[in-house]
């Protein structure tokens, strides 16, 4: 059982920067590779970033690929989303989950979620 926290959220201009935290119960975490996901209002859910289980692959949506980073600290169980040059297009709630098999983009692949925290950017 892995139980996920998000924070991190705000409101923030056009071309501003964010980073989000995402804090994880269990001795397990360093097993699990991590995503980011986020779902803007009237939208479906969609995928942002992952990372593996040690921190050294990691793999970006187009979206956001060259503006956001994801990284972790294992010995901290806490996995950051960074996000510079932020558009208005990237406000959504964003959540964090965590997938007990190798990396991936897909949704149904993780295990374990967390409730989200808001990112709003004004233009």
């Amino acid at each position: 059982q892995v139980q996920l926290v998000e924070s991190g959220g705000g409101l923030v201009q056009a071309g501003g920067s964010l980073r989000l935290s995402c804090a994880a119960s269990g001795r397990t975490f360093s097993s699990y590779a991590m995503g980011w996901f986020r779902q803007a209002p009237g939208k479906e859910r969609e995928f942002v970033a992952a990372i593996n289980w040690s921190g050294s692959t990691t793999y970006y949506a187009d979206s956001v690929k060259g503006r956001f980073t994801v990284s972790r600290d294992n010995a901290k169980n806490t996995v950051y989303l960074q996000m510079n040059s932020l558009k208005p297009e990237d406000t959504a709630v964003y959540s964090c989950a965590a997938a007990p098999v190798i990396m991936t983009r897909t949704e149904g692949s993780y295990a374990y979620w967390g409730q989200g925290t808001q990112v709003t950017v004004s233009s």
